[in-house]
């Protein structure tokens, strides 16, 4: 057995016990740990699970079981009884209804499981999956400098897997997401890619779904879009109209379980069922910049931002492609979340793990081309 060989099996290793590291801690939580988002999704995967696809109908008059009302009572919360206090349900004065604010997809992905071990289940199979991947950058890598970006991405992403993906239930699955979007993305844009229109059709499906997780998923797909609007301005013809057309489709396909429990629960399919201080114009606020700044998630957001550049400035192909999506998507991202008057330790995750998944498996990519075409692959274009 080779030294590379080697050195995978030992990184693989030390994956699967980061992994049965983390099951074993996500076997310790709790689903009753008083906070408020966690009972909101919850009720929403109780619905779905008492009134089928009908469960989208999040009035909180539908709570004739009591499962709500005891789930407030078991974390003492005073106001149970009064309707217009109960957590993160928003009124709707055009459908006259108290609704949960959120999207419908993390109580469906809740909902898969069997209550009592909704949490545990979710959490267990995100961190497979990510484990998975992680096992793939491996097996892709072709040198020692591929290889050991492989196992520090790969170590790191499990360890993001508890912490901060514990902080709100919608993470999880967010984060699978974001990781199988990520490497199609790079392998759209690989040179010679075959069935590159279906490829970009998952990309934007992928994109769609994660809007019925969290709402500012939206903002993922900002750098697709303007590229894709970007190549057919450019080339006026029927090519570039189909992938973004197929794109677009893909992405509202995705994400229409939003779009009908909007219709249902808020009265049109493009108004939104947040409030409070979610709906607040944007400006920037000092305070919430400072956090975000001093926040690991930052952290992980200039890596990209630095990736991002490395690869533009590393190839002249099909990988400043990639970097031009990413480089959009951040920039978008950044504005809203900077402007958003709301700061949590799990905001800007989605695009971060969107970019770095991408930027590893494009990197492998190159690299992987370097190893069998020669080195010059990966010197920096001269300005």
């Amino acid at each position: 057995m080779d030294r590379l060989k080697l050195a995978k099996m030992l990184c693989a290793i030390g994956f699967l016990l980061v992994l049965a590291s983390n099951i074993w801690t996500i076997t310790r939580w709790s689903e009753s740990r008083g906070v408020y988002d966690d009972i909101c999704y919850l009720r929403q995967a109780h619905l779905f699970k008492q009134f089928g696809l009908d469960g989208l109908n999040t009035d909180v008059r539908r709570d004739d079981d009591q499962y709500l009302v005891n789930k407030l009572k078991a974390i003492g919360f005073p106001e149970w009884n009064v309707v217009s206090r109960i957590p993160c349900h928003i009124w709707m004065e055009k459908t006259k209804k108290y609704v949960i604010q959120y999207p419908p997809g993390t109580g469906f992905a809740l909902a898969l499981f069997p209550e009592g071990f909704q949490v545990f289940a979710l959490y267990a199979v995100a961190n497979v999956m990510i484990f998975g991947l992680a096992l793939f950058a491996l097996y892709l890598a072709r040198d020692p400098a591929s290889l050991a970006l492989a196992a520090v991405f790969g170590f790191a992403a499990l360890y993001l897997m508890i912490n901060p993906t514990k902080a709100s239930y919608s993470v999880a699955p967010t984060m699978m997401v974001c990781a199988l979007a990520g490497w199609l993305t790079a392998k759209l844009f690989a040179d010679g890619a075959r069935h590159r229109l279906a490829l970009l059709a998952l990309v934007g499906l992928l994109i769609g779904l994660s809007v019925n997780l969290r709402l500012p998923n939206l903002f993922l797909s900002a750098g697709y879009c303007l590229y894709l609007a970007g190549a057919f301005l450019l080339a006026r013809n029927r090519q570039t109209f189909l992938q973004g057309a197929l794109f677009g489709v893909a992405f509202l396909v995705g994400m229409a379980p939003t779009l009908a429990a909007n219709a249902i629960n808020a009265g049109s399919p493009f108004t939104t069922t947040y409030g409070g201080q979610d709906v607040v114009p944007p400006g920037l606020d000092g305070g919430v910049l400072w956090q975000y700044i001093k926040d690991a998630q930052f952290t992980l957001f200039a890596i990209a931002v630095v990736w991002t550049a490395w690869l533009w400035r590393a190839d002249q192909g099909r990988a400043r492609q990639v970097a031009i999506v990413l480089a959009g998507n951040l920039v978008v991202n950044l504005i809203f979340f900077m402007t958003h008057p709301i700061f949590t330790p799990y905001y800007i995750i989605p695009i971060d793990m969107l970019s770095l998944w991408t930027l590893l498996f494009a990197t492998l990519g190159l690299r992987g081309a370097a190893v069998a075409f020669g080195p010059g692959l990966l010197q920096p274009v001269k300005a």
